[in-house]
């Protein structure tokens, strides 16, 4: 039974987090439905409003945090959001789905103490501080002041991951989306 589970993967940017959750996802679309957070911040080319977040401008975010539309929210970032809309784990389990989340590690952790064992928290480590600013410049969304705020946050971070129900090392892509794989399927009793 999947319903009513929560798989939590938490990493800082970069790591791997969504390209693991979404190769999860591609596998097991019958099982895990995904969470789709709210954020204030802008949103990128490539991404669909809906899909990849539900883009809010800050006020509308600031009228769903007093209207108690939130399992959890944070400001990441200086005037940038995200946040766990109540609706979206409700309309997945009512699927009869688990939820995935890809979030940040406070967000995660926010939501494994809230939902404790129906929650399983993963969190994906970088190899090392080094690869994980390698990755993040390889992308080409940072300019240098945002590339060290997410390096100095990350470092802080990567100090939490014993807090984590699971530690996923992403040294090796194909080994660490095997590993989600078996992890997932432990917890779903797949």
């Amino acid at each position: 039974m999947t319903k009513g589970k929560l798989l939590i993967f938490s990493a800082p940017s970069g790591s791997g987090k969504t390209t693991i959750v979404k190769h999860l996802m591609s596998r097991f679309p019958e099982h895990i439905a995904f969470s789709v957070s709210a954020t204030t911040r802008e949103k990128r080319a490539h991404e669909i409003d809906g899909k990849d977040y539900y883009f809010l401008d800050l006020k509308t975010f600031q009228s769903k945090i007093a209207e108690n539309d939130f399992i959890e929210f944070e400001e990441v970032y200086i005037g940038s959001f995200y946040g766990t809309l109540k609706s979206e784990i409700e309309r997945i389990w009512a699927s009869g789905k688990a939820v995935i989340f890809d979030l940040d590690v406070e967000g995660g952790l926010n939501l494994k103490k809230q939902f404790k064992h129906q929650a399983l928290a993963v969190f994906v480590m970088p190899p090392s501080i080094k690869i994980l600013e390698e990755r993040l410049i390889s992308r080409g969304t940072e300019n240098a002041e945002s590339l060290q705020r997410r390096i100095a946050k990350a470092e802080k971070e990567l100090e939490t991951s014993k807090l984590f129900d699971y530690l996923l090392i992403n040294e090796n892509l194909e080994t660490a989306l095997i590993e989600a794989e078996t992890v997932l399927k432990q917890f779903l009793n797949l």
